[in-house]
């Protein structure tokens, strides 16, 4: 079963900490919700366990194996990782846009082998991409391409997904398809890591919660445990009141704490 850790993750710009010690320790299986409020350091955490930023001190392991130390090949077919906010600069079609996820499995030379054309043709169906599938990524909405970029994550089937605000412009039916994708996947031993705007949907959906202020973990848990008043107190400087819990959790908001 996969496991990311990390220890004391410390990363300063400017003089200032935009993570400072946060330590954690997580496995296949659990989809954790990474929240916090804007500034908090959550995109900056989700780069440092991706190996794409080297912290400043603190160190990462993906199964015991210090992350920098991997071969870059090696550590894109384990672990895949999706942007806030992604681009395509390209006019190509969206099948070739979402086959670029197999890149770390493509031998070098050639085209994509045939026994990998059937998940192509998986990852966009389940992502909603049929009739776009031939469209030019250039030309989708900001919802079609986001959908686009998490079938490029999930095309690899990697065992740990590192996903940054895979919600962001979506409907709320393909948001909520994207999250229930996110805990299909962490329900089938995944490790899936996804920082989160919406509370309603990580309580809803996620089976841990890690919560970061100011670049400090403030609270890690199981979600059920955790989600409750005191949190977005602390986490948020909001007052609210929360009914219900899993996937009947409502949140509602009074006002600044």
């Amino acid at each position: 079963m996969t496991r990311l850790t990390g220890e004391g993750l410390t990363v300063r710009r400017g003089g200032r900490a935009i993570l400072d010690g946060v330590s954690l320790d997580l496995s296949g299986g659990a989809f954790v919700a990474v929240v916090g409020a804007n500034g908090a350091g959550k995109s900056t955490l989700l780069s440092v366990l991706a190996g794409l930023l080297a912290p400043d001190a603190g160190t990462v392991s993906l199964d015991g194996a210090p992350i920098g130390r991997l071969k870059p090949r090696d550590l894109a077919r384990r672990r895949a990782y999706l942007p806030q906010n992604p681009r395509a600069e390209w006019p190509i079609a969206v099948e070739r846009l979402v086959a670029l996820g197999l890149t770390p499995q493509l031998p070098a030379f050639g085209g994509l082998p045939g026994g990998l054309e059937p998940r192509l043709t998986k990852a966009i169906e389940a992502c909603d991409l049929v009739d776009q599938r031939f469209q030019p990524a250039t030309t989708l909405s900001g919802g079609e391409l986001a959908r686009a970029m998490l079938a490029r994550a999930l095309v690899g089937d990697p065992q740990a997904l590192i996903v940054d605000e895979p919600i962001a412009g979506l409907d709320p039916r393909h948001a909520l398809d994207t999250v229930g994708r996110l805990k299909g996947l962490a329900g089938q031993g995944r490790l899936v890591v996804c920082a989160l705007h919406d509370l309603t949907l990580a309580a809803r959906f996620s089976s841990h919660m890690l919560a970061l202020r100011e670049g400090r973990l403030a609270a890690f848990g199981p979600t059920g445990e955790m989600m409750g008043a005191a949190l977005l107190r602390t986490v948020f400087d909001v007052e609210a009141r929360i009914a219900g819990t899993g996937a009947a959790t409502v949140i509602d908001y009074v006002g600044p704490a």
